[in-house]
């Protein structure tokens, strides 16, 4: 290939990369910035903030998410696998097996780590 060819290419990162770095720069200075005791204290719908911000929230609750999140990703990619390939193609279809028993094992890892099954 001629470099040419590469010259869009050299422009759109050219511009992806200086794009957000100048916007952040232009942004410090054209901001307002004057501090003030209400700017400074969490906000809380409306309402004056009391006791403490930080609490301690159970890890249950992101594993689960995580699980989730996991298994989304996949399903997309199971179904951009069934709708471009056959089960009858032993080498993808031996492939995919792989791939979700990975996840699988991955999924029982995490569920006995929680306690939720006990295999």
């Amino acid at each position: 290939m001629l470099p040419e060819n590469y010259l869009p290419v050299l422009v759109f990162a050219v511009v992806g990369l200086v794009f957000p770095i100048a916007t952040f720069l232009l942004n410090r200075y054209f901001r307002p910035s004057n501090r003030t005791r209400l700017k400074e204290s969490t906000y809380e719908c409306g309402e004056t903030p009391f006791g403490e911000a930080q609490i301690q929230f159970s890890f249950q609750y992101y594993m689960f998410a995580i699980i989730f999140v996991v298994f989304d990703v996949v399903t997309v990619f199971l179904m951009i696998w069934a709708l471009s390939h056959s089960l009858l193609e032993p080498i993808t279809g031996a492939f995919m097996l792989i791939f979700v028993g990975v996840l699988l094992i991955g999924l029982f890892y995490a569920l006995r780590k929680e306690e939720k099954i006990w295999i």
